[in-house]
Protein backbone atom coordinates (compact mmCIF):
# COMPACT_ATOMS: atom_id res chain seq x y z
CA UNK A 1 0.00 0.00 0.00
CA UNK A 2 1.18 3.73 -0.46
CA UNK A 3 1.88 5.96 1.93
CA UNK A 4 -1.15 8.00 0.85
CA UNK A 5 -2.93 5.30 1.33
CA UNK A 6 -1.40 4.34 4.99
CA UNK A 7 -2.75 7.59 5.71
CA UNK A 8 -6.17 7.78 4.31
CA UNK A 9 -7.45 4.81 6.29
CA UNK A 10 -5.73 6.21 9.06
CA UNK A 11 -7.56 9.33 8.50
CA UNK A 12 -10.70 7.29 8.37
CA UNK A 13 -10.08 4.92 11.87
CA UNK A 14 -9.74 8.65 12.61
CA UNK A 15 -13.25 9.82 11.25
CA UNK A 16 -14.83 6.74 12.11
CA UNK A 17 -13.33 6.83 16.25
CA UNK A 18 -14.67 10.74 16.57
CA UNK A 19 -18.10 10.02 14.97
CA UNK A 20 -18.59 7.42 16.60
CA UNK A 21 -17.63 8.10 20.36
CA UNK A 22 -21.56 9.38 20.88
CA UNK A 23 -21.77 5.45 21.19
CA UNK A 24 -19.26 5.48 23.95
CA UNK A 25 -20.14 8.22 25.67
CA UNK A 26 -23.61 7.45 25.99
CA UNK A 27 -22.13 4.00 27.74
CA UNK A 28 -20.83 6.46 30.39
CA UNK A 29 -24.34 8.36 31.01
CA UNK A 30 -24.64 7.25 34.94
CA UNK A 31 -21.17 8.45 35.65
CA UNK A 32 -20.72 12.68 36.41
CA UNK A 33 -19.45 14.06 33.31
CA UNK A 34 -16.11 15.97 35.57
CA UNK A 35 -15.54 12.40 36.57
CA UNK A 36 -15.49 10.91 33.28
CA UNK A 37 -13.44 14.11 31.75
CA UNK A 38 -10.99 13.55 34.53
CA UNK A 39 -10.40 9.42 33.73
CA UNK A 40 -9.94 10.74 29.99
CA UNK A 41 -7.58 13.02 30.86
CA UNK A 42 -5.33 11.08 33.41
CA UNK A 43 -5.51 7.61 30.96
CA UNK A 44 -4.60 9.92 27.81
CA UNK A 45 -1.86 10.94 29.97
CA UNK A 46 -0.48 7.64 30.80
CA UNK A 47 -0.96 6.39 27.22
CA UNK A 48 0.88 9.97 25.05
CA UNK A 49 3.76 8.81 27.96
CA UNK A 50 4.35 5.61 27.14
CA UNK A 51 3.99 6.39 23.57
CA UNK A 52 6.40 8.83 24.25
CA UNK A 53 9.10 7.08 25.64
CA UNK A 54 8.72 4.44 22.92
CA UNK A 55 10.22 7.05 21.03
CA UNK A 56 12.36 7.96 23.19
CA UNK A 57 11.28 11.38 23.43
CA UNK A 58 10.46 12.32 27.30
CA UNK A 59 12.69 14.93 27.55
CA UNK A 60 11.45 16.54 24.82
CA UNK A 61 8.57 16.40 26.73
CA UNK A 62 9.81 17.83 29.31
CA UNK A 63 11.48 20.58 27.45
CA UNK A 64 8.42 21.46 25.89
CA UNK A 65 5.99 21.57 29.26
CA UNK A 66 8.00 23.64 31.24
CA UNK A 67 9.49 25.79 28.43
CA UNK A 68 8.30 29.37 27.25
CA UNK A 69 4.85 27.75 25.52
CA UNK A 70 3.56 26.52 28.58
CA UNK A 71 1.12 29.80 28.71
CA UNK A 72 -0.15 28.92 25.33
CA UNK A 73 -0.24 25.63 25.75
CA UNK A 74 -2.17 26.00 29.29
CA UNK A 75 -5.07 28.00 27.17
CA UNK A 76 -5.23 25.22 24.50
CA UNK A 77 -5.53 22.57 27.57
CA UNK A 78 -8.24 24.90 29.20
CA UNK A 79 -10.23 25.24 25.72
CA UNK A 80 -9.95 21.91 24.44
CA UNK A 81 -11.12 20.86 27.91
CA UNK A 82 -14.39 22.98 27.79
CA UNK A 83 -14.94 21.24 24.48
CA UNK A 84 -14.66 17.73 25.83
CA UNK A 85 -16.85 18.70 28.87
CA UNK A 86 -19.65 19.94 26.96
CA UNK A 87 -19.11 17.32 24.08
CA UNK A 88 -19.77 14.54 27.13
CA UNK A 89 -22.74 16.15 29.09
CA UNK A 90 -24.42 16.95 25.33
CA UNK A 91 -23.87 13.08 24.66
CA UNK A 92 -25.54 11.98 27.89
CA UNK A 93 -27.90 14.80 28.01
CA UNK A 94 -29.29 13.97 24.69
CA UNK A 95 -27.92 16.61 22.58
CA UNK A 96 -25.75 14.60 20.20
CA UNK A 97 -27.70 16.31 16.79
CA UNK A 98 -27.18 19.63 18.52
CA UNK A 99 -23.53 18.58 19.05
CA UNK A 100 -22.49 16.99 15.38
CA UNK A 101 -24.12 20.51 14.42
CA UNK A 102 -21.16 22.24 16.05
CA UNK A 103 -18.46 20.21 14.24
CA UNK A 104 -20.66 21.42 10.83
CA UNK A 105 -20.28 25.04 11.95
CA UNK A 106 -16.81 24.47 13.06
CA UNK A 107 -14.81 25.02 9.68
CA UNK A 108 -16.75 28.25 9.18
CA UNK A 109 -16.20 29.50 12.25
CA UNK A 110 -12.63 28.64 11.71
CA UNK A 111 -12.90 31.30 8.60
CA UNK A 112 -13.38 34.14 10.70
CA UNK A 113 -11.32 32.98 13.32
CA UNK A 114 -8.05 33.37 10.46
CA UNK A 115 -9.52 36.57 9.42
CA UNK A 116 -9.30 37.76 12.93
CA UNK A 117 -6.47 36.33 14.50
CA UNK A 118 -3.83 35.93 11.26
CA UNK A 119 -5.49 38.40 8.75
CA UNK A 120 -5.90 35.79 6.34
CA UNK A 121 -8.10 37.08 3.39
CA UNK A 122 -11.67 35.76 2.91
CA UNK A 123 -12.49 34.30 -0.25
CA UNK A 124 -15.95 35.68 -1.76
CA UNK A 125 -17.22 32.15 -1.76
CA UNK A 126 -16.01 31.69 1.68
CA UNK A 127 -17.69 34.76 2.79
CA UNK A 128 -21.69 33.89 1.30
CA UNK A 129 -20.67 30.38 2.95
CA UNK A 130 -20.15 31.64 6.54
CA UNK A 131 -22.96 34.20 5.75
CA UNK A 132 -25.05 31.22 5.16
CA UNK A 133 -24.09 29.79 8.19
CA UNK A 134 -25.18 32.47 10.16
CA UNK A 135 -28.67 32.52 8.67
CA UNK A 136 -28.95 28.98 9.71
CA UNK A 137 -28.02 29.22 13.31
CA UNK A 138 -30.29 32.56 13.34
CA UNK A 139 -33.14 30.65 11.71
CA UNK A 140 -32.51 27.69 13.96
CA UNK A 141 -32.79 30.01 17.37
CA UNK A 142 -36.02 31.69 15.90
CA UNK A 143 -37.28 28.41 15.20
CA UNK A 144 -36.68 26.84 18.54
CA UNK A 145 -36.92 30.31 20.71
CA UNK A 146 -33.61 29.27 22.08
CA UNK A 147 -29.85 29.81 20.43
CA UNK A 148 -27.92 26.99 19.88
CA UNK A 149 -25.25 27.15 22.57
CA UNK A 150 -23.99 23.77 22.37
CA UNK A 151 -23.09 23.85 18.94
CA UNK A 152 -22.02 27.06 19.13
CA UNK A 153 -19.78 26.37 22.24
CA UNK A 154 -18.02 22.90 20.53
CA UNK A 155 -17.46 25.25 17.40
CA UNK A 156 -16.03 28.06 18.71
CA UNK A 157 -14.04 26.60 21.72
CA UNK A 158 -12.58 23.65 19.06
CA UNK A 159 -12.19 26.66 16.92
CA UNK A 160 -10.32 28.49 19.47
CA UNK A 161 -8.07 25.41 19.92
CA UNK A 162 -7.32 25.30 16.41
CA UNK A 163 -5.86 29.25 17.01
CA UNK A 164 -3.71 28.41 19.52
CA UNK A 165 -2.46 25.31 17.72
CA UNK A 166 -1.42 26.93 14.52
CA UNK A 167 0.72 29.44 16.69
CA UNK A 168 2.52 26.83 18.53
CA UNK A 169 5.65 25.30 16.95
CA UNK A 170 5.35 21.64 18.39
CA UNK A 171 3.92 18.61 17.01
CA UNK A 172 0.49 17.36 17.61
CA UNK A 173 1.45 14.26 19.82
CA UNK A 174 3.76 16.47 21.98
CA UNK A 175 1.44 19.36 22.51
CA UNK A 176 -1.65 17.20 23.30
CA UNK A 177 0.50 15.28 25.81
CA UNK A 178 1.51 18.67 27.33
CA UNK A 179 -1.99 19.83 27.69
CA UNK A 180 -3.13 16.93 29.17
CA UNK A 181 -0.09 16.86 31.72
CA UNK A 182 -1.35 20.42 32.51
CA UNK A 183 -4.80 19.05 33.38
CA UNK A 184 -4.23 16.25 35.29
CA UNK A 185 -3.49 17.76 38.83
CA UNK A 186 -6.48 19.09 38.23
CA UNK A 187 -8.22 16.06 37.62
CA UNK A 188 -6.23 13.90 39.88
CA UNK A 189 -7.61 16.44 42.72
CA UNK A 190 -10.72 16.17 42.01
CA UNK A 191 -11.43 12.16 41.66
CA UNK A 192 -9.10 12.44 44.95
CA UNK A 193 -12.21 14.91 46.74
CA UNK A 194 -15.09 12.95 45.40
CA UNK A 195 -13.52 9.56 47.08
CA UNK A 196 -12.54 11.06 50.12
CA UNK A 197 -16.73 12.76 49.57
CA UNK A 198 -15.66 16.32 50.73
CA UNK A 199 -16.84 17.48 47.09
CA UNK A 200 -19.71 20.61 47.91
CA UNK A 201 -23.20 19.21 47.84
CA UNK A 202 -23.73 20.52 44.53
CA UNK A 203 -21.06 18.76 43.06
CA UNK A 204 -21.42 15.73 44.88
CA UNK A 205 -21.52 12.14 42.88
CA UNK A 206 -21.01 8.70 43.44
CA UNK A 207 -17.33 7.35 42.64
CA UNK A 208 -17.82 5.17 39.42
CA UNK A 209 -14.36 3.92 38.76
CA UNK A 210 -13.68 1.31 40.71
CA UNK A 211 -17.22 -0.28 42.09
CA UNK A 212 -17.99 -1.96 38.59
CA UNK A 213 -15.38 -3.71 36.28
CA UNK A 214 -17.29 -2.54 33.29
CA UNK A 215 -17.42 1.18 34.26
CA UNK A 216 -14.29 1.12 34.81
CA UNK A 217 -12.54 -0.60 31.92
CA UNK A 218 -15.09 1.99 29.96
CA UNK A 219 -13.49 5.02 31.89
CA UNK A 220 -9.75 3.80 31.52
CA UNK A 221 -10.62 3.11 27.51
CA UNK A 222 -11.61 6.87 27.55
CA UNK A 223 -7.87 8.36 27.10
CA UNK A 224 -7.52 5.14 24.38
CA UNK A 225 -10.33 6.67 22.18
CA UNK A 226 -8.56 10.30 23.10
CA UNK A 227 -5.15 9.90 22.07
CA UNK A 228 -4.95 7.31 19.47
CA UNK A 229 -7.27 9.16 17.01
CA UNK A 230 -4.93 12.16 18.04
CA UNK A 231 -1.31 9.88 16.55
CA UNK A 232 -3.57 8.68 13.37
CA UNK A 233 -4.28 11.90 12.51
CA UNK A 234 -0.46 13.36 13.15
CA UNK A 235 0.31 9.75 10.99
CA UNK A 236 -2.05 10.96 7.83
CA UNK A 237 -1.58 14.58 8.16
CA UNK A 238 1.87 13.81 6.94
CA UNK A 239 0.88 11.51 4.04
CA UNK A 240 -2.50 13.25 3.14
CA UNK A 241 -3.19 16.73 1.49
CA UNK A 242 -4.77 18.92 3.70
CA UNK A 243 -7.59 19.50 1.30
CA UNK A 244 -8.70 15.77 1.03
CA UNK A 245 -8.22 15.94 5.49
CA UNK A 246 -10.61 18.39 5.32
CA UNK A 247 -13.54 16.76 3.15
CA UNK A 248 -12.83 13.88 4.94
CA UNK A 249 -13.63 15.47 8.67
CA UNK A 250 -17.14 16.38 7.64
CA UNK A 251 -17.27 12.50 8.55
CA UNK A 252 -17.15 12.71 11.80
CA UNK A 253 -20.16 15.28 12.70
CA UNK A 254 -22.28 13.36 9.92
CA UNK A 255 -21.56 9.90 12.18
CA UNK A 256 -22.83 12.09 15.21
CA UNK A 257 -25.67 13.11 13.17
CA UNK A 258 -26.93 9.54 12.60
CA UNK A 259 -26.20 8.11 15.63
CA UNK A 260 -28.46 11.26 16.97
CA UNK A 261 -31.42 10.08 14.64
CA UNK A 262 -30.83 6.44 14.16
CA UNK A 263 -29.89 4.97 17.48
CA UNK A 264 -30.37 7.36 20.00
CA UNK A 265 -34.17 8.65 18.70
CA UNK A 266 -33.52 12.00 19.17
CA UNK A 267 -36.30 14.60 18.04
CA UNK A 268 -35.02 16.31 14.64
CA UNK A 269 -37.27 19.04 14.19
CA UNK A 270 -38.25 20.77 10.78
CA UNK A 271 -35.83 24.16 11.79
CA UNK A 272 -32.94 21.25 12.70
CA UNK A 273 -33.72 20.22 9.07
CA UNK A 274 -33.54 23.97 7.21
CA UNK A 275 -30.93 24.62 9.46
CA UNK A 276 -28.71 21.51 8.54
CA UNK A 277 -29.77 21.73 4.65
CA UNK A 278 -28.15 26.04 4.71
CA UNK A 279 -24.93 24.58 6.87
CA UNK A 280 -24.71 21.32 4.23
CA UNK A 281 -25.11 24.05 1.33
CA UNK A 282 -22.16 26.16 3.11
CA UNK A 283 -20.04 24.01 3.46
CA UNK A 284 -20.31 22.71 0.15
CA UNK A 285 -19.72 26.17 -1.02
CA UNK A 286 -16.66 26.64 1.18
CA UNK A 287 -15.37 23.35 -0.03
CA UNK A 288 -15.37 23.83 -3.53
CA UNK A 289 -14.21 26.97 -3.17
CA UNK A 290 -10.62 25.60 -1.41
CA UNK A 291 -10.03 23.33 -3.65
CA UNK A 292 -10.36 25.73 -6.38
CA UNK A 293 -8.25 27.62 -4.83
CA UNK A 294 -5.94 24.90 -4.03
CA UNK A 295 -5.59 24.08 -7.90
CA UNK A 296 -5.06 27.61 -8.99
CA UNK A 297 -2.01 27.57 -6.72
CA UNK A 298 -0.51 24.71 -7.47
CA UNK A 299 -0.95 25.82 -10.83
CA UNK A 300 0.88 29.22 -10.36
CA UNK A 301 3.31 27.02 -8.84
CA UNK A 302 4.06 24.29 -10.96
Amino acid sequence: MSEWGKGFWAMIGVCLTWGLSPLFYHQLADVAVIEVLAHRTLWSLVLFLGILGWQGRLGEFRRTLFGPFLPRLAFAATVISINWGIFIWAVQAGYVVESSLGYYIFPLIAVVMGLVFFGEKLLAAQGVAVLIAALAVILLTWGLGVAPWISLSLAISFALYGVVKKSLPVGPVLSVACEVAILAPLALGWLLAQKAGIMPAALAHPVSFGTDMQMSLLLAASGVITAVPLVMFSYASRRVEMSTLGLMLYLNPTLQFLCAVLVFGENFTRWHMIAFAMIWLALAIYSASALIGQRAEARRNA
